[in-house]
C-alpha cells in the first residue's frame, strides 16, 4: 500500500509537557511503552517521573464484548479457507455471499449485545454500525455483485436494514389513540415511500383516509399508483426491458395525476405524488427523513433510474453527495469509503478502512473474502507480501497480544502462505508460559506444526522456571523433553545431592519410568540405574544388585564424587551369608577403591577390613539396608575419617 499523506494519530499522556522534557519508549509486540526522561528539552537533567505509559495500538482487542466477535469470525475464516480452489466461481458464489452474511450476523450479533450492557460504548456501538454498513455494501457491490435491476432492490434492502427508526416511530404513532392526527404520522408515511415500502405506506394512509371521507377519492387514487408501482423481480420470466417499458408507464400515469393537479388540495400526498416521480428538490426537502447522502441515493435510484447498470453507479453516488451534503462541510471517512464504493474501487475502500479504524479485524476478513472471490487483482507489496496476507498478519500479530486470544491468532498465520510461519515462530516465542498447562498448550502447537527448536526452547525455560522452585521432577521431565543433556545432568545431579542428604529418592515414579530417556546423559543414565540398584536391593535379589552396583563403578558411569557412596553401597553385600560377590568381582572393589584414593593403598586395605569388620558387629536380624542410611552410618563415618 502507498504512503498515507495524513498526520498521525495524537495520543495524549497525562502529567507530561513536551516542552520541557523528553520521552522515551520501548516497542512491544502489541504496544508501546512510554516514560518520561531526566532530561530537560533545552540541556541539562531534572527530575524523573515514575510512572510508565502503555500506549496500545490494539484497544479493540481488550474489549469483552469484542471478543465475541473475534471469536465468532475465526471459525467463518477457518471455513472459508476449506472451500475447494479447483471449483468454478460461479459455483462458489452463493458459498461466499452466504459466509459474507455470516460475519454481518456475528457484527449484528456484537451490536445487541452491546445494547444490553447498561453503561455501553457509543463510540463502539457507532463503529460496529459502519462496519456493518460497509462491509454490507460491499456485499452488495462485490461479492454478490447484484446486476441492473437486482440492484436497486438490493441497495433499498441495505438502506432498510441501516434506517429502521421509522418501524419504531410507526409503532408509536399506530399505537396512539387518534394515528392520523399524531405529529409523526407523515412522516411516518412519508419515510415508507423513501424506503420503497409501498404496502406499509398503504396500510398507514388508510388511517388517515377514514378521518376525510371527503378525500376518500383523491387518498384511493394514491393508494392505487402505490400499489401499481412496478418492482422488478428477478426470478420471474419478465425481462428488464419489459420491467422498464412497464415502469415508463406507470411514472407517465403518475405524471399526469400531477399535471391534473389531482393532490393540490393536500400537500402531503403531492408530495408523495412528485416523489414517486423523483423529483429532487421535494426529496431534499425531506433530508431529515433520509439522514444520509446514501439513502437520498438509493431513493434517487428507485424513483428515476430503477434500471441502473453497476457501472453508472459511480455517477449518480458522487452527485447525490455533493446534493445532499453541505458544500461547507467535509466528508466523514465513513463517506469517502462508501463513495470508493460505489466507484467500485476495491482497494481504496481498504485503504481508507485500514486508516480510519483503529484495528485490523475488518479489513483482514473482508480483504480475505475479496481475494477468495477473485476481486483483488496481484497486489504485491514492497516486501513480496500480497494485500490479504499482509492484513492478516497484522491482525493475527495484534491477537498474539491478548491472553486468550492468541490462540485463534496461529490458524490465521497457518494461512498466510508466504510470511505466516516466520510470523508465528517469532510471535509464539512472546507468549506467557504462565502455567504448565499453557506450555503443553504452545508446545502442541507448535509440535503440529514441526516447530522443534520453539518446542526446545519452551521446554528448556519450562524446566528452569521448575529448578527455580525446586520442583526436580517437573525440571528433569521438561529436560528429557527438550533433549537437554547439559540441564538434564545438572539436575541428575541435583536429584543426587537431594539423595545424599535425605536418603531417599523424590519422583521415584518419573525416575523409575526413564527408559530410553535416561540415554540423554552419563549423569542422567547413572540416576536412573542407581535407582534399579536401590530396586533390586529392596527385592532382595543381591546378585543382580552386586553386578549393576560394580558395573556403575567399572564402566566410569558413576562420578567419581560418587564412588565412596557405592563403595559403602556394596558393604552389606559383602558380609551376606552367601557369597554375592566374586573374588573378581571383589578384587575389582578393591581396585576401585584403591584408585579412589591413590597413594594410601596400604591404609585403605586396613580401612576395607575394618570396615567389613565393623559391619559384621553392628549387623541387625531383619531386612537389610544400603549401609550409609541405617545399620552402616557409622561404618562410613570411620571409613571417611580414615581417608582424610
Amino acid at each position: 500500500m502507498e504512503e498515507v499523506d495524513v498526520e498521525p494519530t495524537t495520543t495524549p499522556i497525562p502529567g507530561f509537557d513536551s516542552n520541557q522534557k523528553h520521552l522515551g519508549f520501548v516497542w512491544g509486540p502489541g504496544d508501546i511503552l512510554v516514560y518520561e526522561t531526566i532530561y530537560k528539552a533545552s540541556g541539562g537533567s531534572a527530575g524523573g517521573c515514575p510512572f510508565v505509559h502503555e500506549v496500545r495500538k490494539d484497544e479493540d482487542i481488550y474489549s469483552p464484548i469484542l471478543r465475541k466477535l473475534f471469536n465468532e469470525s475465526h471459525h467463518i475464516f477457518v471455513g472459508l479457507q476449506r472451500i475447494r480452489e479447483d471449483l468454478p466461481s460461479k459455483n462458489k458464489k452463493p458459498q461466499f455471499v452466504s459466509i459474507s452474511k455470516n460475519y454481518r450476523s456475528v457484527i449484528r450479533a456484537c451490536m445487541e449485545e452491546l445494547q444490553q450492557v447498561l453503561y455501553h460504548n457509543d463510540f463502539l456501538g457507532t463503529t460496529l454500525l459502519s462496519l456493518e454498513l460497509i462491509w454490507n455494501l460491499c456485499e452488495v457491490l462485490f461479492i454478490d455483485a447484484a446486476p441492473a435491476g437486482s440492484l436497486v432492490l438490493h441497495l433499498l434492502d441495505w438502506v432498510r436494514l441501516h434506517k429502521a427508526d421509522v418501524d419504531e416511530k410507526a409503532r408509536e404513532v399506530l399505537a396512539s389513540e387518534s394515528p392520523a392526527e399524531h405529529q409523526a404520522y407523515w412522516d411516518v408515511v412519508i419515510s415508507y415511500v423513501l424506503q420503497g415500502r409501498m404496502d406499509e405506506a398503504r396500510q398507514v394512509l388508510v388511517k388517515q383516509a377514514t378521518l376525510q371521507p371527503a378525500a376518500r377519492a383523491m387518498f384511493k387514487l394514491l393508494d392505487n399508483l402505490l400499489m401499481k408501482m412496478p418492482i422488478f423481480n428477478p426470478g420471474e420470466t419478465q425481462t428488464l426491458t419489459e420491467f422498464d417499458v412497464k415502469w415508463r408507464h406507470w411514472r407517465e400515469e403518475v405524471d399526469r395525476c400531477l399535471q391534473d393537479q389531482s393532490f393540490a388540495s393536500n400537500p402531503h400526498l403531492e408530495d408523495i405524488c412528485k416523489i414517486l416521480v423523483g423529483d429532487e428538490d421535494v426529496l431534499l426537502e425531506h433530508k431529515e427523513l433520509l439522514s444520509t447522502w446514501y439513502h437520498f441515493l438509493v431513493t434517487r435510484l428507485l424513483f428515476s433510474h430503477p434500471t441502473v447498470k453497476p457501472t453508472e453507479l459511480h455517477y449518480y453516488a458522487q452527485s447525490s453527495m455533493h446534493m445532499f451534503l453541505d458544500t461547507r462541510s467535509v466528508p466523514e471517512p465513513l463517506d469517502s469509503i462508501l463513495l470508493a464504493a460505489f466507484e467500485f474501487d476495491i482497494h481504496q475502500v481498504i485503504k481508507d478502512c485500514s486508516i480510519a479504524l483503529n484495528n485490523w479485524w475488518f479489513v483482514g476478513h473482508l480483504t480475505d473474502l475479496l481475494d477468495h472471490c477473485k476481486l483483488l487483482q496481484s497486489h504485491n507489496l514492497h516486501f513480496g507480501s500480497n494485500l490479504r496476507e499482509f492484513l492478516l498478519l497484522e491482525y493475527a500479530s495484534g491477537l498474539f497480544t491478548h491472553h486468550s486470544l492468541w490462540q485463534l491468532a496461529v490458524d490465521y498465520f497457518d494461512h498466510c502462505p508466504e510470511f505466516g510461519r516466520v510470523y508465528l515462530e517469532l510471535q509464539i516465542e512472546r507468549v506467557p508460559l504462565d502455567t504448565e498447562r499453557k506450555a503443553l498448550k504452545v508446545i502442541r502447537i507448535c509440535e503440529q506444526r514441526q516447530m522443534t527448536e520453539q518446542v526446545r526452547s519452551i521446554c528448556k525455560i519450562m524446566a528452569k522456571k521448575a529448578l527455580r522452585n525446586n520442583r526436580l521432577g517437573s525440571a528433569l521431565s521438561w529436560s528429557i523433553r527438550a533433549k537437554d543433556a547439559a540441564f538434564a545432568t545438572l539436575i541428575s545431579e541435583r536429584f543426587l545431592q537431594d539423595y545424599c542428604a535425605k536418603g531417599t529418592f523424590s519422583d521415584l515414579d518419573l525416575i523409575d519410568n526413564l527408559g530410553p530417556a535416561m540415554l540423554l546423559s552419563d549423569r542422567l543414565t547413572f540416576l536412573g540405574k542407581y535407582r534399579e540398584f536401590h530396586r533390586l536391593y529392596g527385592e532382595k535379589r543381591f546378585s543382580d544388585a552386586a553386578k549393576l552396583l560394580l558395573s556403575l563403578m567399572t564402566a566410569k558411569i558413576a562420578p567419581r564424587s560418587f564412588w565412596m557412596t557405592l563403595l559403602t553401597d556394596a558393604l552389606p553385600l559383602l558380609e551376606q551369608k552367601e557369597v554375592i560377590f566374586s573374588a573378581d568381582q571383589t578384587h575389582e572393589l578393591m581396585f576401585c577403591l584403591e584408585e579412589l584414593t591413590s597413594g594410601k593403598t596400604l591404609v585403605m586395605i586396613f580401612v576395607c577390613c575394618l570396615a567389613a569388620l565393623l559391619s559384621c558387629l553392628l549387623k541387625r536380624e531383619g531386612p537389610v539396608a544400603p549401609l550409609h542410611h541405617i545399620e552402616y552410618g557409622i561404618s562410613k563415618n570411620i571409613l571417611m575419617r580414615m581417608i582424610h
